[in-house]
């Protein structure tokens, strides 16, 4: 019998991510870095290993001031600038092709920065299951002296960054492959930190954070076959169904019955991506009771039929694009 999965494992076998680390900057103050919008099923990120940087939000809320040890996630994918904090006219950077990323440099000499910077790339459009359900900027701490999540979490992530610093200026046999697998694992550990922290933001790290919730979130995602309901749900998590109903908004910021659907519909696209699985038999993996039902629900869901679904996935691919001479 093979072992159950956490709730993170089991949504990363529903929503492959490969990691990406792109650029490896090193800059003196004044710097500033200007990032364009994501391509569609990307996520940047940045690791801030050492110096200090400020985000300036898109939203005109007040600037976040990031530290050695964050690690900043973009799960929606905005464009975005960075800078050193001051008002004076950047040094312009110079980037060059290292061994295995770009390297960006520039002559200033204030406070250094070393920065990690990269993408997270999803398949399409599994990737809306995350982006939807995860905040718009998230924010995690591994330095030792931060508060909040598990002390033994911070560890290794904090160590995890310092081996994606070394083999990002090594010229080690297989260092592309280890930065691309030390990305990958990144973003595992991130939003593993982000839930263990006491505050964790609306939505699905909210819903994982609160344990009375675990139980049915576990149903949804391992039995997402199955015919649940909230009444059902609020038993298995031992509370009423007005509770239950209360909790799942408040922390989700939508319903069970919703998160259910899109659940449904990430691991349908996951099946009708294989040639020989007929429409009819993915309705039954993922809980619908007739082919009928679970086109409408598809349509109503996706935009689009099963079948124009599947003819148009066969004819685009989301490779991971190469980096830049």
């Amino acid at each position: 019998m093979a072992p159950s999965l956490d709730w993170l494992s089991r949504l990363l076998a529903i929503i492959p991510v490969r990691g990406q680390l792109d650029t490896h900057c090193t800059y003196g103050a004044p710097w500033r870095i200007d990032q364009p919008r994501s391509e569609v099923g990307e996520m940047a990120y940045h690791v801030i290993v050492a110096g200090s940087a400020v985000l300036e939000e898109p939203t005109g809320d007040s600037p976040l001031r990031l530290s050695a040890g964050d690690i900043l996630l973009l799960p929606h994918g905005e464009a975005h600038v960075l800078h050193d904090g001051g008002s004076i006219p950047p040094v312009p950077a110079q980037t060059r092709a290292g061994h295995n990323l770009r390297i960006s440099e520039n002559a200033g000499r204030g406070e250094r920065l070393v920065m990690l910077c990269g993408r997270f790339v999803l398949g399409r459009p599994q990737d809306r299951l995350l982006r939807d359900y995860l905040p718009s900027r998230l924010v995690v701490q591994s330095a030792a002296s931060a508060g909040g999540g598990s002390p033994g979490t911070r560890e290794v992530l904090a160590s995890l960054v310092l081996l994606m610093r070394d083999e990002s200026i090594t010229d080690a046999l297989g260092g592309r492959a280890m930065l691309d697998a030390l990305s990958t694992a990144l973003f595992a550990l991130t939003l593993r930190l982000a839930s263990e922290g006491r505050e964790a933001p609306v939505g699905l790290l909210a819903l994982v954070s609160n344990a009375r919730l675990a139980p049915a979130l576990s149903a949804l995602l391992h039995e997402p076959e199955r015919p649940w309901t909230l009444p059902v749900l609020a038993r298995l998590c031992n509370m009423s169904r007005a509770t239950a109903a209360r909790r799942f908004q408040k922390s989700l910021g939508r319903s069970a019955s919703e998160l259910l659907a899109d659940i449904r519909m990430t691991m349908a696209v996951g099946e009708l991506r294989q040639p020989s699985s007929a429409t009819g038999t993915v309705a039954g993996i993922v809980g619908y009771q007739s082919e009928a039902a679970f086109q409408r629900a598809f349509k109503q869901r996706m935009g689009m039929t099963p079948a124009q679904w599947r003819r148009a996935a066969s004819v685009s691919t989301q490779p991971i694009r190469p980096l830049p001479s």
